[in-house]
């Protein structure tokens, strides 16, 4: 029998990127590179577990603007175009690096790599969220969700209907796309302050996950610390992040992807090769950007002298590192459970960007890890955090520290110097949301759609990309400008409904290019003190 469990949980979200009127968008490439290097090898590595009737579990958090690009047939098409190019890339490649023993090999590399992904693609009718859901049917995954546009929920208590409808409405477009309503509850960027447990029971959220002092500085102290969930007082179920995993994993200093035989992710041959030799195949064309094609390894972190990359070294860590993880965690639950009387729970998240785009080897390290789990000992067993709740033990009643696994471990990241002008803006568009609900219960016709698309931008308005983007200062001009035109279209959307003067063609363009979650229900932000909150059960 296991002496304890391992939850992995990997979280995929995007913020909603699209821009139909460009014809290439450099930003809709985040969704193009994470489908290709991230969630298509690792849907290939858990079917081929699965065929190869291999038990395992994991848990996978699906943001809902993310599952809306994946079920956007634009961005299908596009996806599917970028692929294509890169296809033809890889073929160029293979042509130019014949004869060269060190570099031909990893053209031909990626070019079973970009087939195999198209391939994969096609099969699905590029439709990720049905491969998902079937992984999830067969018990495989568990899926959950977080809220709408990945909202940083702590900073919008000012008017909690607004937090309710962004978790509402995940829920409700959760449970239309996969079938069933979630068990778990990703906080966006596992963030917790009081009182949002209260909204994640009320809409029948099991558990939620949080960062690790989130627990061990909950009230009381939880007895087992962060290896076993504690229970608020509104009956949810609250699982801590493991601090020795995460440093594992994803550490820059400690962890497994820094080894210095894996492959090197700021070499590409974007860079290194001539441009119009590379730009028709760019995206955009002719703007040097990543193609996913490295040649090199990463040698020495630091330097620029760079060895060329060796897969069949590469493959050989990724099975070691997976025999070091799983024998830490075997030793780790095994002196755990002396001291818990109780099989303990080691909670690992990360994001799933790391498998696959920034650690290309992260697939195939899980598939060592879930094999070498599954044949080479028997003190740990996989498990999600919904199966361990079916286990019934006992929880220790506690209230969740406020937390977040940002830089410093609170709201700093969300909340500073560079993006604080944002807030005052989201309150009051949210406040007049409200309003505006609570003011036209029963919509229809071009005032319902105008309600739905305020609630739209709104939702937009309040992701906590925006945010992120400008304290770490990348792409700084966009997350400004999607932030302030979100807002800038609800108040003018706030402005026509007050006056009773639509512009119905303008609003179809905004329908047409803010085009996320097409049933969501405006309702979900009606005036607490004078409704109650929508019956999500006669809305999906």
């Amino acid at each position: 029998m296991a002496q304890g469990f391992l939850a992995l949980i990997l979280h995929a979200h995007l913020p909603y990127v699209r821009h139909p009127e460009y014809e290439h968008s450099l930003e809709e490439k985040w969704f193009f590179e994470a489908v290709t290097e991230c969630y298509i090898p690792l849907l290939m590595v858990f079917e081929r577990l699965r065929d190869e009737g291999i038990d395992f579990r994991l848990t996978f958090s699906l943001s809902p603007t993310l599952l809306a690009m994946m079920e956007d047939p634009l961005l299908q098409k596009r996806c599917r175009q970028y692929l294509q190019r890169l296809q033809n890339l890889a073929r160029l490649e293979e042509e130019r690096t014949a004869g060269d023993p060190s570099f031909a090999p990893l053209a031909q590399l990626y070019r079973s790599h970009f087939d195999s992904a198209a391939a994969y693609l096609d099969r699905y009718g590029c439709r990720l969220v049905s491969a998902f859901r079937k992984l999830a049917e067969e018990n495989y995954l568990e899926l959950i969700t977080t809220a709408s546009t990945h909202a940083y929920l702590p900073l919008l208590q000012l008017q909690p209907e607004s937090i309710y409808a962004q978790i509402a409405n995940g829920v409700q477009y959760h449970t239309a796309l996969f079938g069933e309503a979630p068990r778990g509850l990703w906080l966006p960027e596992c963030a917790f302050e009081h009182g949002l447990d209260d909204f994640i029971s009320e809409l029948g959220i099991q558990y939620f996950i949080t960062a690790t002092h989130g627990v061990l500085f909950a009230s009381p102290r939880p007895k087992y610390g962060v290896y076993s969930p504690i229970l608020t007082q509104s009956g949810v179920a609250v699982f801590g992040r493991d601090a020795e995993t995460s440093k594992q994993v994803w550490s820059a200093q400690e962890g497994y992807p820094g080894d210095y035989d894996y492959r090197e992710f700021y070499r590409d041959i974007a860079y290194d090769l001539p441009l119009d030799y590379i730009g028709p195949h760019l995206h955009p064309p002719g703007m040097r950007s990543d193609t996913g094609i490295k040649y090199y390894r990463i040698t020495c972190e630091g330097l620029e002298y760079k060895e060329p990359y060796r897969p069949d070294r590469a493959r050989e860590k990724a099975a070691l590192h997976a025999g070091n993880f799983m024998f830490n965690r075997e030793q780790q639950v095994r002196y755990l459970s002396t001291l818990m009387g109780r099989p303990p729970i080691v909670i690992s998240p990360y994001d799933a960007e790391l498998f696959g785009h920034w650690w290309f080897e992260g697939p195939q390290w899980l598939d060592y890890l879930f094999r070498k789990i599954a044949f080479d000992q028997p003190h740990v067993k996989l498990i999600t955090p919904g199966e361990y709740l079916d286990l019934g033990y006992p929880l220790q009643l506690a209230t969740p520290n406020p937390s977040s696994w940002g830089d410093k471990g609170y709201h700093e990241v969300w909340l500073n110097g560079s993006n604080d002008w944002l807030y005052r803006h989201l309150h009051k568009a949210a406040a007049d949301m409200i309003r505006l609900a609570t003011a036209h219960p029963e919509a229809e016709g071009l005032l319902e759609r105008a309600l739905r698309q305020a609630a739209r931008e709104l939702m937009l308005a309040q992701s906590s990309d925006w945010p992120f983007i400008m304290t770490a200062g990348t792409m700084v001009d966009y997350a400004r400008s999607r932030a302030e035109s979100h807002l800038v279209r609800f108040r003018t959307l706030a402005r026509q409904i007050d006056e009773g003067a639509i512009d119905a063609e303008w609003l179809k363009g905004l329908e047409e290019a803010d085009n996320v979650f097409p049933q969501l229900d405006y309702r979900l932000y009606r005036d607490f003190k004078t409704t109650v909150p929508v019956d999500l059960a006669g809305v999906v």
